[in-house]
C-alpha cells in the first residue's frame, strides 16, 4: 500500500471495512514531529550543573552500576508515549508494579494510530524513563525493569 500512494502522487488513502478502517497519510508534518529536538534541549542542560559538584561524579559510576543490571523495555517505534490508555485512567505500570513478558505497559500512538507495547521481559519496573505525551525514537528507553 505505502508503494502504491509513492508511486500515485496521492497525499490520502482511507480503506473502510466493517472490520477495519485504515488511513495513510503523506504529509510534512510527520516530518516535523519526528525532527522536533526540543526534548533533548533540557536534558543536555540538565548534566551541567550537576557537573561542578565533586561528588556527583563519584556517586554516578555507582548509579551506572545499579543501572547495569536492569532490563530496558524500548520502544518499537516513532510516536507518542502514553502510560495510560485515557487521560482519566490510571497508569498501565507504576513503579514498583510486577511485569510478566506480554503485560502491556504503555501505549504509543503513530499517525493516529494508538499502538498498545507490550512488555518482552519479566520483572519489577524500577523507572519510567519518559514523561507522559512525549515523542519517543525508535529503540528509545521506556522503562527500566528489574529482572530478577
Amino acid at each position: 500500500m505505502i508503494d502504491f500512494i509513492a508511486k500515485s502522487g496521492l497525499a490520502e488513502v482511507n480503506i473502510e471495512t466493517e472490520e477495519f478502517k485504515i488511513e495513510v497519510r503523506r504529509d510534512a508534518e510527520a516530518t516535523v514531529v519526528a525532527a522536533a529536538p526540543s526534548v533533548p534541549a533540557p536534558v543536555a542542560a540538565a548534566p551541567a550543573p550537576a557537573a561542578p559538584v565533586a561528588e556527583v561524579p563519584a556517586a554516578k559510576p555507582a548509579a551506572a552500576e545499579d543501572t547495569s543490571k536492569y532490563v530496558e523495555v524500548k520502544s518499537p517505534m516513532i510516536g507518542t508515549f502514553y502510560r495510560a490508555p485515557k487521560p482519566e485512567d490510571p497508569s498501565f505500570v507504576n513503579v514498583g508494579d510486577k511485569i510478566s513478558a506480554g503485560d502491556k505497559v504503555c501505549i504509543i500512538e503513530a499517525m493516529k494510530l494508538f499502538n498498545e507495547i507490550e512488555s518482552e521481559v519479566s520483572g519489577t519496573i524500577v523507572k519510567v524513563l519518559v514523561e507522559n505525551a512525549s515523542p519517543v525514537e525508535y529503540d528509545q528507553p521506556l522503562f527500566l525493569v528489574d529482572p530478577s
